[in-house]
Protein backbone atom coordinates (compact mmCIF):
# COMPACT_ATOMS: atom_id res chain seq x y z
CA UNK A 1 0.00 0.00 0.00
CA UNK A 2 1.25 3.63 -1.36
CA UNK A 3 2.25 5.39 1.68
CA UNK A 4 -0.42 8.33 2.56
CA UNK A 5 2.49 10.95 2.74
CA UNK A 6 5.83 9.94 1.62
CA UNK A 7 5.13 9.27 -2.26
CA UNK A 8 6.47 11.84 -4.36
CA UNK A 9 2.95 12.95 -5.56
CA UNK A 10 1.99 13.90 -2.16
CA UNK A 11 5.18 15.07 -1.08
CA UNK A 12 4.65 17.92 -4.26
CA UNK A 13 1.28 18.63 -3.41
CA UNK A 14 1.86 18.57 0.26
CA UNK A 15 4.56 21.39 -0.76
CA UNK A 16 1.90 23.01 -2.94
CA UNK A 17 -0.44 23.67 -0.03
CA UNK A 18 2.08 24.41 2.08
CA UNK A 19 2.76 27.68 0.31
CA UNK A 20 -0.76 28.37 -0.39
CA UNK A 21 -1.75 28.32 3.65
CA UNK A 22 1.25 30.89 3.85
CA UNK A 23 0.28 32.88 1.34
CA UNK A 24 2.48 31.66 -1.15
CA UNK A 25 0.20 31.27 -5.16
CA UNK A 26 -2.63 29.63 -5.31
CA UNK A 27 -2.72 26.63 -7.66
CA UNK A 28 -5.84 26.37 -9.68
CA UNK A 29 -6.64 22.58 -9.47
CA UNK A 30 -7.39 20.18 -6.62
CA UNK A 31 -5.76 16.58 -6.31
CA UNK A 32 -7.82 13.60 -4.68
CA UNK A 33 -5.05 13.69 -1.64
CA UNK A 34 -5.69 17.06 -0.43
CA UNK A 35 -8.16 15.59 2.36
CA UNK A 36 -5.70 13.68 3.51
CA UNK A 37 -3.25 16.23 3.58
CA UNK A 38 -5.08 18.83 4.89
CA UNK A 39 -4.68 17.95 8.56
CA UNK A 40 -0.71 18.20 8.36
CA UNK A 41 -1.16 21.82 6.68
CA UNK A 42 -3.93 22.34 9.12
CA UNK A 43 -1.45 21.62 11.98
CA UNK A 44 1.29 23.14 9.98
CA UNK A 45 -0.65 26.95 10.73
CA UNK A 46 -1.81 26.40 13.84
CA UNK A 47 2.15 25.77 14.99
CA UNK A 48 2.98 29.08 13.43
CA UNK A 49 0.03 31.01 14.67
CA UNK A 50 0.05 29.47 18.40
CA UNK A 51 4.05 28.07 19.20
CA UNK A 52 3.61 25.19 21.71
CA UNK A 53 4.98 26.72 25.55
CA UNK A 54 5.86 22.62 26.46
CA UNK A 55 9.70 22.15 26.82
CA UNK A 56 10.77 19.19 24.37
CA UNK A 57 13.09 17.02 25.85
CA UNK A 58 16.57 17.68 24.63
CA UNK A 59 16.70 13.63 23.98
CA UNK A 60 13.94 13.64 21.76
CA UNK A 61 15.75 16.95 20.57
CA UNK A 62 18.96 15.21 19.50
CA UNK A 63 17.15 12.10 18.09
CA UNK A 64 14.98 14.09 15.85
CA UNK A 65 17.83 16.20 14.46
CA UNK A 66 19.82 12.98 13.67
CA UNK A 67 16.34 11.51 12.17
CA UNK A 68 16.10 14.27 9.56
CA UNK A 69 19.93 14.51 8.70
CA UNK A 70 20.02 11.04 8.11
CA UNK A 71 16.94 11.13 5.97
CA UNK A 72 18.40 14.54 4.05
CA UNK A 73 21.37 12.08 3.17
CA UNK A 74 19.58 9.87 2.00
CA UNK A 75 17.29 11.56 -0.11
CA UNK A 76 20.19 14.12 -1.52
CA UNK A 77 19.12 17.01 0.08
CA UNK A 78 21.90 19.64 0.09
CA UNK A 79 23.89 17.26 -2.74
CA UNK A 80 25.81 19.30 -5.80
CA UNK A 81 23.32 19.03 -8.60
CA UNK A 82 23.99 17.00 -11.95
CA UNK A 83 25.44 20.01 -14.60
CA UNK A 84 21.68 20.20 -16.56
CA UNK A 85 21.26 22.31 -19.99
CA UNK A 86 21.08 26.03 -19.26
CA UNK A 87 17.13 26.42 -20.70
CA UNK A 88 15.92 24.31 -18.07
CA UNK A 89 17.57 25.90 -14.90
CA UNK A 90 15.25 28.01 -12.45
CA UNK A 91 16.32 30.21 -9.62
CA UNK A 92 15.90 28.90 -6.59
CA UNK A 93 16.47 31.01 -3.25
CA UNK A 94 19.09 33.21 -5.02
CA UNK A 95 20.88 30.03 -6.69
CA UNK A 96 20.44 28.51 -10.11
CA UNK A 97 19.22 24.96 -10.11
CA UNK A 98 17.32 22.67 -12.77
CA UNK A 99 13.81 22.41 -13.16
CA UNK A 100 13.56 19.11 -11.67
CA UNK A 101 16.08 19.48 -9.48
CA UNK A 102 14.15 21.87 -7.68
CA UNK A 103 10.80 20.15 -8.09
CA UNK A 104 12.69 17.01 -6.70
CA UNK A 105 13.97 19.75 -4.02
CA UNK A 106 10.76 21.22 -2.76
CA UNK A 107 9.10 17.32 -2.91
CA UNK A 108 12.17 16.30 -0.68
CA UNK A 109 11.90 19.19 1.73
CA UNK A 110 7.77 18.57 2.19
CA UNK A 111 9.06 15.11 3.29
CA UNK A 112 11.40 16.45 5.76
CA UNK A 113 7.83 19.10 7.04
CA UNK A 114 6.24 16.13 7.17
CA UNK A 115 8.29 13.44 9.27
CA UNK A 116 8.99 16.50 11.54
CA UNK A 117 5.51 17.61 12.03
CA UNK A 118 4.49 14.26 12.89
CA UNK A 119 7.45 13.63 15.27
CA UNK A 120 6.67 16.74 17.05
CA UNK A 121 3.15 16.14 17.05
CA UNK A 122 4.00 13.03 19.48
CA UNK A 123 6.43 14.69 21.60
CA UNK A 124 6.16 18.43 22.95
CA UNK A 125 2.83 19.19 21.87
CA UNK A 126 1.07 16.16 22.64
CA UNK A 127 2.75 16.45 26.03
CA UNK A 128 1.08 19.70 26.39
CA UNK A 129 -2.51 19.27 25.11
CA UNK A 130 -3.08 15.02 25.96
CA UNK A 131 -5.49 16.42 29.45
CA UNK A 132 -7.08 18.60 27.37
CA UNK A 133 -11.01 18.64 27.08
CA UNK A 134 -13.47 20.19 25.48
CA UNK A 135 -13.64 23.64 25.40
CA UNK A 136 -9.91 24.03 26.45
CA UNK A 137 -7.48 26.04 24.95
CA UNK A 138 -5.13 23.29 23.57
CA UNK A 139 -8.34 21.12 22.76
CA UNK A 140 -8.66 21.72 19.09
CA UNK A 141 -4.78 21.28 18.50
CA UNK A 142 -5.12 17.78 20.76
CA UNK A 143 -7.48 16.31 17.66
CA UNK A 144 -5.41 18.24 15.18
CA UNK A 145 -2.43 16.02 16.22
CA UNK A 146 -4.84 12.85 16.15
CA UNK A 147 -5.71 13.58 12.61
CA UNK A 148 -2.43 14.34 11.91
CA UNK A 149 -1.17 10.84 13.15
CA UNK A 150 -4.16 9.17 11.16
CA UNK A 151 -2.32 11.01 7.72
CA UNK A 152 0.83 9.68 8.91
CA UNK A 153 -0.05 6.03 9.38
CA UNK A 154 -0.76 4.01 6.11
CA UNK A 155 -1.80 0.43 6.96
CA UNK A 156 -5.00 -0.17 7.38
CA UNK A 157 -4.27 -2.28 11.23
CA UNK A 158 -2.02 0.71 12.63
CA UNK A 159 -5.12 3.35 11.52
CA UNK A 160 -7.66 1.01 13.46
CA UNK A 161 -5.49 0.86 16.48
CA UNK A 162 -4.84 4.35 16.49
CA UNK A 163 -8.59 5.01 16.05
CA UNK A 164 -9.34 2.87 19.50
CA UNK A 165 -6.49 4.51 20.76
CA UNK A 166 -8.57 7.76 20.12
CA UNK A 167 -12.11 6.28 21.82
CA UNK A 168 -9.70 5.80 25.08
CA UNK A 169 -8.98 9.43 25.13
CA UNK A 170 -12.85 10.46 24.53
CA UNK A 171 -13.97 8.49 27.32
CA UNK A 172 -11.03 9.72 29.68
CA UNK A 173 -12.06 13.31 28.76
CA UNK A 174 -16.11 12.26 29.36
CA UNK A 175 -14.85 11.09 32.41
CA UNK A 176 -13.41 14.78 33.08
CA UNK A 177 -16.37 15.97 32.01
CA UNK A 178 -19.02 14.83 34.95
CA UNK A 179 -19.59 16.95 37.14
CA UNK A 180 -22.24 19.45 35.51
CA UNK A 181 -19.87 20.57 32.34
CA UNK A 182 -21.53 20.21 29.32
CA UNK A 183 -20.62 17.81 26.20
CA UNK A 184 -21.03 14.22 27.87
CA UNK A 185 -23.29 13.25 25.51
CA UNK A 186 -20.88 14.87 22.30
CA UNK A 187 -17.60 13.33 23.62
CA UNK A 188 -19.38 10.05 24.17
CA UNK A 189 -20.80 10.31 20.23
CA UNK A 190 -17.12 10.64 19.39
CA UNK A 191 -16.30 8.24 21.32
CA UNK A 192 -18.22 5.71 19.64
CA UNK A 193 -17.50 7.10 15.74
CA UNK A 194 -13.87 6.71 16.81
CA UNK A 195 -14.76 2.84 18.20
CA UNK A 196 -16.52 2.03 14.65
CA UNK A 197 -14.03 3.21 12.40
CA UNK A 198 -11.47 1.16 14.69
CA UNK A 199 -13.41 -1.82 14.28
CA UNK A 200 -14.55 -1.64 10.89
CA UNK A 201 -10.67 -1.28 9.74
CA UNK A 202 -9.48 -4.47 12.17
CA UNK A 203 -12.27 -6.74 11.34
CA UNK A 204 -12.00 -6.06 7.73
CA UNK A 205 -7.77 -6.53 7.98
CA UNK A 206 -8.95 -9.86 9.99
CA UNK A 207 -11.12 -11.14 7.08
CA UNK A 208 -9.19 -10.30 4.59
CA UNK A 209 -6.59 -11.74 5.29
CA UNK A 210 -7.84 -14.71 6.82
CA UNK A 211 -6.04 -13.88 10.08
CA UNK A 212 -7.52 -13.54 13.56
CA UNK A 213 -4.36 -11.30 15.05
CA UNK A 214 -6.62 -7.91 14.34
CA UNK A 215 -8.88 -9.11 16.61
CA UNK A 216 -6.79 -9.69 19.30
CA UNK A 217 -6.31 -5.70 19.53
CA UNK A 218 -9.84 -4.88 20.01
CA UNK A 219 -10.34 -7.87 22.89
CA UNK A 220 -7.74 -5.72 24.44
CA UNK A 221 -9.51 -2.60 24.12
CA UNK A 222 -12.74 -4.04 24.91
CA UNK A 223 -11.30 -5.25 28.54
CA UNK A 224 -10.06 -1.94 29.36
CA UNK A 225 -13.10 0.25 27.49
CA UNK A 226 -15.87 -1.60 29.30
CA UNK A 227 -14.51 -1.10 32.68
CA UNK A 228 -14.19 2.43 32.58
CA UNK A 229 -16.86 2.63 31.12
CA UNK A 230 -19.03 0.73 33.71
CA UNK A 231 -17.76 2.83 36.42
CA UNK A 232 -19.70 5.61 34.39
CA UNK A 233 -22.97 4.02 34.73
CA UNK A 234 -24.15 5.42 37.56
CA UNK A 235 -23.24 8.64 37.86
CA UNK A 236 -24.60 11.96 36.27
CA UNK A 237 -27.82 13.04 35.36
CA UNK A 238 -30.35 10.29 34.29
CA UNK A 239 -29.95 11.35 30.34
CA UNK A 240 -26.03 11.05 31.26
CA UNK A 241 -26.90 7.55 32.12
CA UNK A 242 -28.46 6.40 29.38
CA UNK A 243 -25.89 7.57 27.22
CA UNK A 244 -23.53 5.55 28.93
CA UNK A 245 -25.60 2.52 28.73
CA UNK A 246 -25.55 3.00 24.73
CA UNK A 247 -22.21 3.35 24.67
CA UNK A 248 -22.15 -0.25 26.80
CA UNK A 249 -24.24 -1.49 23.87
CA UNK A 250 -22.06 -0.74 21.22
CA UNK A 251 -19.18 -2.38 23.17
CA UNK A 252 -21.24 -5.38 22.87
CA UNK A 253 -22.32 -5.51 19.82
CA UNK A 254 -18.27 -5.19 19.04
CA UNK A 255 -17.30 -8.17 21.61
CA UNK A 256 -20.27 -10.33 19.49
CA UNK A 257 -18.83 -8.95 15.98
CA UNK A 258 -15.09 -9.64 16.98
CA UNK A 259 -16.08 -13.78 18.29
CA UNK A 260 -18.07 -14.32 15.44
CA UNK A 261 -15.34 -13.43 12.69
CA UNK A 262 -12.72 -15.13 15.10
CA UNK A 263 -15.04 -18.44 14.69
CA UNK A 264 -15.70 -18.15 10.91
CA UNK A 265 -11.40 -17.41 10.01
CA UNK A 266 -11.51 -20.50 12.83
CA UNK A 267 -13.76 -23.29 10.28
CA UNK A 268 -12.57 -21.67 6.91
CA UNK A 269 -15.24 -19.72 6.20
CA UNK A 270 -15.15 -17.52 3.18
CA UNK A 271 -14.90 -13.88 3.41
CA UNK A 272 -18.47 -12.23 2.67
CA UNK A 273 -18.85 -8.80 0.59
CA UNK A 274 -21.52 -7.73 3.58
CA UNK A 275 -20.70 -5.60 5.38
CA UNK A 276 -22.05 -2.40 8.45
CA UNK A 277 -20.48 0.19 10.19
CA UNK A 278 -18.48 -2.90 12.46
CA UNK A 279 -16.99 -4.32 9.38
CA UNK A 280 -17.99 -7.82 7.81
CA UNK A 281 -20.54 -9.54 8.88
CA UNK A 282 -19.72 -13.39 8.79
CA UNK A 283 -22.12 -16.05 8.21
CA UNK A 284 -22.26 -19.10 11.05
CA UNK A 285 -19.93 -22.04 10.68
CA UNK A 286 -21.70 -24.85 9.16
Amino acid sequence: MENALFSRRRAERFAQLLDEANGGRRHHLRSPVDDQLAPLVTLGRQLGANPPEAEVDPEFRTGLRAMLLATAAREGIGAPAAPQPAEKAATVRGSLLPAATARRARARGAILVGIAAGAIAVSGISAASENAVPGDALYGMKRGTERAQLALTSSDISRGQLFLDFARNRLAEASSLRGGRAGYSAVLDDMDADTRQGVRLLTGAAAQRSDPAALDTIDTFLNRQRRALDGLTDRGSRADQERTAQSLALLAAVAERADALRAAIACGQPTTTASDPLGPTPGTCP
